[in-house]
């Protein structure tokens, strides 16, 4: 955030009076400004004026409250103005020029109305939300006269029995309220709208559920094909059966016709699915558990979701992401690529990236542009969720998101042409009102006295699943309580009007029925869905790299870089956080080196690595050891042929000049050169242990030296060789609240990664009482600190293990 903590917790004490106890929603198209008292409009007049920085945040500045404002109608009049001056500026809009004599007049009766007469300017206010509600619905891109959307409750969480307010059991079906439905808006935009059940009379025609209706349970995820004629959507039966995964404790995909026939359950089983996604080509994107592994953080069972498609029918189901944690809500862009949030945390902070992704349709390629390696988590969204392509915009709008809360916040647009100064440059504010969830009143921002941060954290849970129709306008749900969400059209200028509210169950997912351009088709590059591999399964994909040295960051002075790593990560396969606990690094994940491939005078490499496994690289130097690490993890699917530019070059500097073909793309691609026995898995009683018992245990025996034996010590079954040198030694932490501090950044920075910034090393390097280790010895202690200094190789048989015996991982 271009301003300081300091004015950020300032936002927050700003705003807090007005969104805790702010104005209940109501059943009529209403504003908060409408039900406000003078003196409290003064309150939050102040209020916003104490945060000046939310200027030059905003997408336009109609959005705020300013110095000139006087009272409700003052706002609300020149937010009238921006709107019907942005319409009159699109040759496609009707005739507004009474509209614009009626404001005018408005206008005149405003400035002529002394406040002094709060009555008659109450009445002005009535006449100017009418015309604006006119003005409004004279846009001509609400071209369609129905609007699809469901209802559905929020998530059931912090109770009694154990559920959790939380980003990733949201979609856990027994977290589920049950209550809701498919429904279809008629007429939103006239008198007198009506509602009609799509379900009424559809009853499933396959699998468990067939000749059923779909009642009593919890629907979620809407979408609609590009020709608007079949909708899917994810529906449990809420069966509560608390942290039991069974058919009716989960959520299941279905897809029916607009006009309720042919309700068909696409997935089924045990696991929860959910999230479905038309794409271009035909197939189907969604999010499912059927990856594997667990949450990392947490007491309770969490499993992990990624993104997964299948053909129409729900047969071909093939996963798109290895990730080794959750992903959420693909949608698909004007390019035709697949957008979507994915929580990134290797060897970093867990709460610190969960942001836009993109990956093309095959899942070839993901990336990220935005919001991956923030300065501080708090300059920005803490989650960015909902993310949808804008029409005829490069731009994207999403949800800001707690990570300690569900898909609710404040709406945001992203900008991924300007450059990511990593905090707020990509990023403007579209409803500044309510603040940026949890990352606006968490750890590093002073809390407020007497509040609890889940308190603020839902109380900032308004908005939900923008809709946009243009970079102005969109439609969504909305509800200032956080609570009775109803379908709103929302614009940058600051304005709401209310289409539906069900006085009992809120709305979710609101989407115009009407047909839609379908984004471009992009070529299938995997061998892996049925239509696409021959007889024999491949089993690899090839990695280029065309210029290592390529960085955003400058390499220390004399860096020659002769080689690349490749370490695989394990997912988590034990669900309570801390058993085992890996190393010393909170959080940190399993793994096993892979090994290493050549990398060229002119800094390129091309390699061949296994698909459908999860890693990441290491730069490293004449002497094997790591000057840069990633902190996030790629994967190649069969067939796959990835290509990076650099080492995290500049995402936004086009290369003009000519240069001749990499040197490792004239030859064949290497092959994976094994490290090291106890590598992989990489186990520190066999990697490391030995090293010790060579060179150093006859002399750490003596009095007052530190104990370099073998005895397992402490709670978490570690040797205490290991809790010995763990001090020592690069390690970087997951966790919430205290990884920042004790990371430093949330990316790497050259040549202070693994042994070159760890004492243990330069304790070595400098000469310990004329210790002499081998080059294969001193390359085992490196390569283990290079790796986050973990102790575990996998996450079972830990006793096994702290013996020095490999247990290789359950999951891959």
């Amino acid at each position: 955030m271009r301003g300081s903590a300091g004015s950020i917790s300032l936002l927050i004490l700003c705003l807090l009076g007005f969104l805790i106890s702010g104005p209940s929603p109501c059943a009529e198209p209403k504003e908060d400004l409408d039900s406000m008292s003078q003196s409290d409009f003064l309150d939050l007049r102040g209020k916003f004026l104490a945060a000046p920085h939310l200027k030059d945040q905003v997408f336009r500045q109609e959005s705020l409250i300013l110095e000139t404002d006087r009272d409700p109608l003052d706002v609300v009049i020149r937010r009238t103005r921006g709107i019907l001056n942005h319409l009159q500026s699109n040759p496609a809009t009707r005739d507004l020029s009474e509209e614009a004599r009626m404001l005018a007049k408005l206008e005149e009766q405003n400035a002529s109305t002394l406040m002094t007469h709060p009555k008659k300017r109450a009445e002005i206010l009535e006449e100017v939300k009418n015309l604006r509600r006119r003005i409004a619905f004279a846009n001509p891109l609400l071209d369609f006269d129905q609007i699809v959307f469901l209802k559905h409750r929020k998530a059931l969480g912090n109770d009694q029995v154990g559920r959790v307010n939380h980003m990733c059991d949201q979609y856990y079906g027994f977290c589920a309220d049950p209550g809701g439905g498919l429904y279809v808006l008629e007429n939103p935009f006239g008198e007198e709208p009506k509602v009609r059940d799509v379900l009424a009379d559809s009853t499933v025609e396959n699998g468990r559920l067939e000749g059923q209706k779909l009642e009593d349970g919890s629907f979620i995820s809407l979408d609609l094909s590009y020709d608007a004629q079949t909708l899917l959507f994810a529906w449990t039966e809420a069966e509560q059966s608390l942290y039991e995964w069974t058919p009716k404790s989960t959520y299941h995909i279905f897809q029916v016709g607009v006009d309720g026939s042919n309700l068909i359950q696409l997935t089924g089983g045990i696991w929860n699915e959910f999230d479905p996604c038309y794409l271009p080509g035909g197939r189907i994107a969604f999010i499912s558990e059927r990856r594997g592994g667990y949450l990392r953080c947490g007491k309770r069972l969490n499993p992990t979701y990624t993104l997964h498609s299948m053909e129409p029918n729900g047969t071909d189901i093939i996963r798109l992401s290895y990730h080794e944690t959750h992903e959420w809500h693909p949608s698909v862009d004007n390019n035709g690529m697949i957008v979507y949030t994915r929580w990134d945390y290797v060897d970093r902070d867990s709460d610190i990236a969960h942001h836009i992704w993109t990956t093309y349709p095959d899942g070839r390629d993901p990336r990220t542009f935005h919001g991956n390696y923030p300065i501080v988590r708090e300059s920005r969204p803490w989650m960015e969720m909902s993310i949808r392509a804008i029409p005829n915009s490069h731009k994207y709008v999403a949800v800001s998101t707690p990570h300690h809360g569900q898909a609710y916040g404040t709406l945001v647009m992203i900008d991924q042409q300007i450059e990511d100064d990593r905090s707020l440059s990509q990023l403007k504010r579209i409803t500044p009102e309510t603040h940026f969830p949890e990352s606006e009143i968490s750890p590093g921002i002073p809390a407020v006295e007497g509040v609890r941060r889940s308190d603020f954290t839902q109380a900032a849970e308004v908005y939900a699943n923008p809709w946009p129709l243009s970079e102005d306008f969109y439609l969504c749900v909305y509800d200032a309580d956080a609570k009775n969400y109803g379908i709103y059209l929302v614009d940058t200028f600051g304005n709401r009007e209310l289409l539906y509210r069900d006085p009992n169950i809120p709305c979710l997912d609101p989407i115009p029925l009407k047909p839609r351009l379908k984004p471009p088709v992009l070529p299938t590059m995997t061998r892996q869905a049925a239509s696409d591999r021959g007889k024999v399964m491949e089993t690899t994909g090839t990695i280029a790299v065309m210029n290592v040295y390529d960085s955003l960051l400058k390499w220390p002075e004399g860096t020659e870089i002769k080689g690349l790593r490749i370490v695989q990560i394990f997912p988590k396969t034990t669900p309570a956080a801390a058993e085992p606990n890996i190393g010393v690094g909170d959080q940190s994940l399993a793994r096993g080196v892979l090994g290493t491939v050549p990398v060229e005078e002119d800094g390129s490499a091309y390699f061949a690595a296994p698909a459908g496994v999860p890693f990441y690289f290491q730069a490293l130097d004449e002497r094997g050891m790591a000057v840069q690490s990633m902190r996030s993890d790629t994967y190649v699917h069969p067939g796959e042929t990835l290509t990076c530019q650099g080492c995290h070059e500049d995402k936004h500097r086009f290369q003009t000049e000519v240069v001749r073909s990499p040197l490792a793309l004239e030859r064949s691609p290497s092959r994976i050169q094994p490290d090291v026995e106890g590598s992989n898995p990489l186990l520190y009683p066999q990697l490391v242990q030995g090293v010790l018992d060579r060179n150093c245990v006859s002399c750490h025996e003596t009095e007052g030296a530190i104990d370099l034996g073998t005895q397992v010590v402490g709670k978490y079954g570690w040797t205490q060789s290991y809790e010995s040198l763990a001090p020592f030694v690069w390690t970087r932490y997951g966790g919430n609240g205290t990884g920042l501090e004790r990371n430093g950044s949330s990316r790497s920075i050259p040549g202070q990664v693994g042994a070159r910034a760890s004492h243990l090393f330069h304790l070595l390097e400098e000469g310990h009482y004329d210790v002499q280790l081998s080059k294969e010895d001193l390359y085992r202690l490196t390569l283990w600190m290079d790796c986050n200094s973990t102790f575990y190789g996998s996450y079972h048989q830990t006793e096994k293990q702290a013996q020095g015996v490999a247990v290789a991982p359950i999951l891959e």
